[in-house]
């Protein structure tokens, strides 16, 4: 039933012109992080700032610098605000009455949209760090960046929770605003967390925070285990408590 599902909402997603802008704007994220890490000194160069600034040369860390910056600032709020009403949209068309009726498990809706939700957020920032990577392997021939598949993998766990987070926010509300306003606040919230340097390793943000450090080995990805468990598991727990509240609501 949720294969079933899945498949459908794939569609959907592809027929809505979703799928085909997010992967889009990734591919160009993945095209302009090392275009921009190598033309920024040339554009200061050109500036009223060129006798003031002595710049380095630009390196592959210049690259994977804007990658994770371009994901983290942009990639993840525009991914929200794209899928925002993935489940309070086909409540307010009550395009799922006739489903639920026939016997179509209302838990099964709710985890076939957190596994799309999640498999978009696999495939797109894959495709956007495969195409960063060739080219920044092309501009930056050099030995900067050791480990850039060991500093990918924490974003991509990420996206258990993000798909949890969305998931959850599209079900207690009956908007998309709302739901992208509750995404943010949640967001918010960890970043407020993360102040707090004794909860760094328990934080998810810091599997979109700390990649750098990761990349060069300056943190090892072992140390924030306990990180990602918990962004596993609130992923779970939030795709959980929407799927409850799905199964008491009226459509």
């Amino acid at each position: 039933m949720i294969l079933i599902l899945f498949k459908k909402e794939l569609r959907e997603t592809w027929r809505t012109w979703k799928l085909p802008i997010m992967l889009i704007v990734f591919v160009i994220f993945g095209i302009m992080n090392p275009l921009m890490a190598k033309l920024t000194p040339e554009i200061l160069k050109m500036s009223n700032l060129a006798g003031k600034l002595s710049l380095p040369a630009p390196t592959s860390l210049d690259s994977w610098t804007q990658f994770y910056k371009n994901i983290s600032q942009i990639g993840i709020y525009l991914f929200m605000m794209i899928f925002a009403g993935i489940v309070n949209h086909e409540v307010s068309q009550h395009t799922l009455v006739n489903l639920v009726t026939k016997g179509l498990s209302r838990n099964a809706v709710i985890w076939s949209k957190w596994l799309i939700l999640l498999g978009q957020w696999l495939s797109l920032n894959s495709l956007s760090f495969l195409v960063t990577w060739g080219y920044t392997a092309f501009y930056f021939p050099d030995n900067h960046s050791p480990h850039p598949v060991l500093a990918f993998l924490p974003l991509l766990i990420l996206g258990c929770f993000i798909a949890g987070v969305i998931v959850f926010a599209s079900t207690i509300t009956r908007s998309n605003y709302q739901s992208l306003l509750i995404e943010i606040f949640m967001m918010i919230v960890l970043y407020l967390i993360n102040l707090f340097k004794q909860t760094v390793h328990y934080n998810p943000l810091s599997l979109m925070s700390k990649n750098l450090d990761f990349l060069q080995r300056q943190n090892s990805v072992a140390d924030y285990w306990p990180a990602m468990l918990i962004t596993v598991g609130l992923g779970l727990l939030l795709t959980f408590l929407a799927s409850r509240i799905f199964a008491h609501q009226r459509l």
